[in-house]
């Protein structure tokens, strides 16, 4: 007689089971990327001959080791402060340039005064308070002599440009500005390095 309560039986359980871990497997076969250990692919190692020693210099441009190229700049700083056509910057370069150069470390230029005095006023003005409206007053007399300068130092670089390089045809507003620009800044500081003193002729 059949019953209504029957268990299915075991054969088709175990089925039922086996067939559910063979799809759990399949997926994640699909999803699961085997490393290369596992496929029995060695991994290559990088050559000792390509690592880096301890204390070996590292290379510059051309082959160089850092102290050559440190040597180099030197003697490329050297060349342009001693006014080396080769060693120069553009800005520098030029048979009329290194004639603005004679002319402006020639003569006694009151830029390079006028900013030494502004440093003391500006000082004495901090100072005092009193002092400030008339170091007000200073600056702006000194402003108008520096503008006097600059004109008389133009006419100078243009009259001994035309006569020492007759066929040279300059842009006379950049050389100008050249000229005014080294006028203002202290001796010390110019680059190239000045080679006539004040007062000497060239």
């Amino acid at each position: 007689m059949p019953t209504l309560f029957r268990r299915k039986s075991t054969a088709t359980v175990i089925e039922e089971a086996d067939t559910g871990e063979a799809v759990v497997t399949e997926r994640q076969t699909r999803s699961y990327t085997p490393s290369k250990r596992e496929q029995g692919v060695a991994t290559p190692r990088r050559g000792s001959a390509n690592l880096r020693r301890p204390g070996a210099p590292v290379a510059a441009r051309g082959g160089d080791t850092k102290a050559t190229a440190r040597q180099r700049r030197i003697e490329e700083r050297s060349a342009m402060m001693a006014g080396e056509e080769w060693a120069l910057l553009p800005r520098d370069k030029g048979a009329d340039r290194r004639l603005v150069r004679d002319v402006v470390d020639s003569r006694r230029n009151l830029g390079s005064l006028v900013f030494g005095v502004l440093i003391v006023i500006v000082v004495l003005s901090l100072a005092s308070p009193a002092l400030a409206q008339l170091a007000d007053l200073v600056f702006l007399f000194l402003i108008v002599l520096v503008a006097i300068d600059s004109v008389l130092l133009t006419r100078r670089i243009k009259k001994v440009v035309t006569e020492r390089l007759p066929k040279e045809t300059p842009n006379w507003r950049k050389l100008y500005g050249y000229g005014i620009l080294r006028s203002t800044s202290f001796r010390f500081m110019r680059a190239p390095r000045p080679r006539l003193k004040p007062g000497q002729k060239f």
